[in-house]
């Protein structure tokens, strides 16, 4: 397979990336073509969708194999599930997919042609294989059931922040900032309401910590290194 685009976004580190696409709708993401495929015609009929398909792969976890089952996250990670029955990206194969809104598309940029997209749960610099259309005729199926269904453990938290320490923040950065938070990035086996931890976010470090169903921010820095962002 070849690699047709990386997506730019905010999230410079595994830790905190939205467990599924749409939890942070406000992030906003740009899906970068590669040279190849910079090509107009490729898009023709693109801006009709409002929603698209990313087939991507799991590019930070290509040495660490795959496991055969996993604790999903939504299940509080004490309970085992097969590999096949969940998104987990210890797969055979490194593949996500991932249905985001389509906000823009911008085939004239000096740097080459891109989308932007919101809600995206992909990592900053994620290579991008496949690109298709949200058809909801068939890909929304309102009754279909699957292994999480009634049995969801996370809720959202209560964020309490200053607006002195989101001051540094764009309106669409904060609004994805607040999101992620209030989806709790942590790993579902922690539950320490003493430990700091620290979320890498649009070129800051975000300082937290969570007791019960608040999660407080402390503090608000700047990343003394980010990996390289094209917006």
């Amino acid at each position: 397979m070849e690699i047709i685009a990386h997506i730019r976004n905010g999230y410079d580190e595994k830790f905190g990336v939205p467990r599924q696409a749409g939890l942070a709708e406000h992030t906003i993401s740009r899906i970068v073509m590669e040279p190849p495929f910079r090509i107009r015609e490729a898009f023709r009929g693109i801006e009709a969708c409002s929603h698209i398909w990313l087939i991507w792969g799991f590019s930070e976890n290509e040495q660490r194999g795959w496991t055969p089952t996993v604790r999903p996250p939504q299940l509080g990670g004490n309970e085992r599930l097969g590999v096949f029955a969940t998104r987990s990206p210890y797969r055979p194969n490194g593949l996500g997919i991932s249905a985001v809104k389509l906000e823009a598309v911008d085939l004239d940029d000096p740097e080459g042609a891109y989308l932007t997209v919101s809600g995206a749960d992909l990592m900053n610099d994620t290579p991008i294989y496949d690109i298709k259309p949200y058809v909801a005729l068939a890909d929304a199926i309102p009754d279909a059931a699957d292994v999480l269904n009634g049995r969801r453990v996370k809720k959202k938290l209560k964020v309490l922040c200053s607006e002195a320490l989101l001051s540094s923040f764009s309106e669409t950065e904060r609004l994805g900032l607040i999101e992620t938070l209030e989806h709790d990035p942590r790993p579902a086996y922690q539950n320490d309401p003493d430990r700091i931890y620290g979320l890498a976010f649009a070129g800051r470090n975000i300082r937290f910590r969570v007791e019960g169903a608040v999660l407080s921010v402390l503090a608000v820095e700047k990343a003394a290194a980010v990996r390289e962002r094209k917006l």
